[in-house]
């Protein structure tokens, strides 16, 4: 069952997609798709103002590229800043501390009944 991508946490897995390397708009929403298997639905209108607001907050640069396309359009490419490189660690840290305290509320770590709490 796929579940809608909070605004909120769409900057964490654009930074993620980024780190892999400089890439336009639709791609990174079909990289997010991928890497997710279909499991996160990233709702039109909602990807291009987290990409807008991660560029004003200087962790992502945009671009204009060539179309590669014959007689296509320009493209906007964004492409990670280093203190956005420094900053997709670090947000990816929080998540990762995140989901593992989920998953002990939860009840399962690693497929493993969790240890109580002492």
């Amino acid at each position: 069952m796929a579940r809608e991508l909070p605004r909120n946490d769409i900057p964490v897995f654009v930074l993620a997609v980024l780190e892999s390397g400089p890439a336009h708009g639709y791609a990174i929403a079909r990289e997010i798709d991928r890497r997710c298997d279909g499991g996160l639905v990233l709702r039109d209108g909602a990807l291009y103002p987290a990409l807008r607001a991660l560029e004003d907050d200087g962790l992502i640069v945009g671009e204009w590229q060539p179309s590669t396309e014959s007689g296509g359009p320009p493209r906007k490419t964004y492409r990670l800043t280093d203190e956005g490189k420094l900053e997709a660690t670090r947000r990816a840290t929080l998540w990762r501390s995140y989901a593992k305290n989920v998953e002990r509320i939860l009840g399962t770590l690693g497929g493993q009944d969790a240890e109580p709490a002492i």
